[in-house]
C-alpha cells in the first residue's frame, strides 16, 4: 500500500501532502529561527507567531480538526532536529505522557515527570487514545534522512507492554513516513514508532504537536502551547 492510501482510523497514520506552501514553511522557519539548533527534542511554549498555524483555522491546526473536530487545540509542541551532529536513534515506543501545569494527585495519572522544566504525566490510556499527534515537516526527509518509522494499526492495540513490542511490530509490519518540505503526517498518538540514525545526515526539522479535545480531570490543567 501507497503511504498516500494510508487512513488515521484503519492505519493510524494519515498524510497530509504540501499542507503548508512554501512560503508557509518559511514563515514557520523564521518563527523558529531563535531556537538552539543542537538540541535532539525541544520542547516549545509560547513561541511568537505560532499560535495562528496551530488554530483550527490554520494550515496545522485544520489537520487536527479534521480528526478531532474544531474543538481541539493544540497541547504540546517539540521541536526535533537530526543533523550530522545530532543523529540519534530511537527505539520502538508507544508515546505515554502529557504535559500539565502542575501536579496534582489524581486516580490514574501516574509515573510524574519534569522535561525541559516541564511538568508530565501519564494519563489514563484512554485519553492517549483520543488524541492526534502531527508532524510538520520542514525538511525534506527522504528514506536517507531518518523518517519516523509506525506499525500500521498498532494504535488499536492499547498500552503495548514492552516485552510485547517486537511482536507486534512483526505482526503490523513497518512503513517508513517519508516526507517532502511542507507535508503533515498526522498519527494517532499511541502507535508505535521509532526512528533510525540517518544514512546520510542533514537538517531533518520536524514540528511535533500534540492534539486533544476537552479538559482533564480532577483540577489538572494542560500545559498548552
Amino acid at each position: 500500500m501507497g503511504i498516500e492510501h494510508l487512513t488515521l482510523l484503519d492505519d493510524g497514520a494519515q498524510l497530509f501532502r504540501r499542507a503548508l506552501t512554501s512560503d508557509a514553511v518559511s514563515q514557520l522557519k523564521a518563527i523558529l529561527s531563535h531556537l538552539p539548533p543542537d538540541h535532539a527534542g525541544l520542547r516549545l511554549r509560547g513561541v511568537e507567531g505560532l499560535a495562528p498555524f496551530l488554530a483550527t483555522s490554520g494550515d496545522i491546526g485544520s489537520c487536527a480538526a479534521s480528526a478531532l473536530g474544531e474543538a481541539c487545540r493544540p497541547v504540546r509542541a517539540i521541536l526535533f532536529d537530526k543533523t550530522a551532529a545530532t543523529n540519534w536513534a530511537l527505539g520502538w515506543h508507544q508515546d505515554r505522557t502529557v504535559a500539565v501545569k502542575a501536579r496534582v494527585p489524581v486516580d490514574g495519572f501516574e509515573t510524574w515527570s519534569i522535561k525541559s522544566g516541564m511538568q508530565h504525566v501519564e494519563p489514563p490510556f484512554a485519553l492517549l487514545s483520543g488524541m492526534v499527534t502531527l508532524r510538520v515537516h520542514i525538511d525534506p526527509v527522504p528514506a536517507s534522512n531518518a523518517p519516523l518509522l509506525i506499525a500500521p494499526g498498532s494504535h488499536k492495540l492499547g498500552r503495548i507492554a514492552e516485552e510485547d513490542v517486537k511482536d507486534v511490530v512483526r505482526h503490523c509490519g513497518t512503513i517508513a513516513c517519508v516526507a517532502e518540505a511542507g507535508d503533515i503526517w498526522l498519527y494517532a498518538t499511541p502507535i508505535l514508532h521509532a526512528s533510525d540514525a540517518a544514512t546520510t545526515p542533514m537538517h531533518r526539522r520536524v514540528l511535533q504537536v500534540d492534539f486533544a479535545v476537552g479538559e482533564l480531570a480532577g483540577g489538572l490543567e494542560w500545559l498548552g502551547v
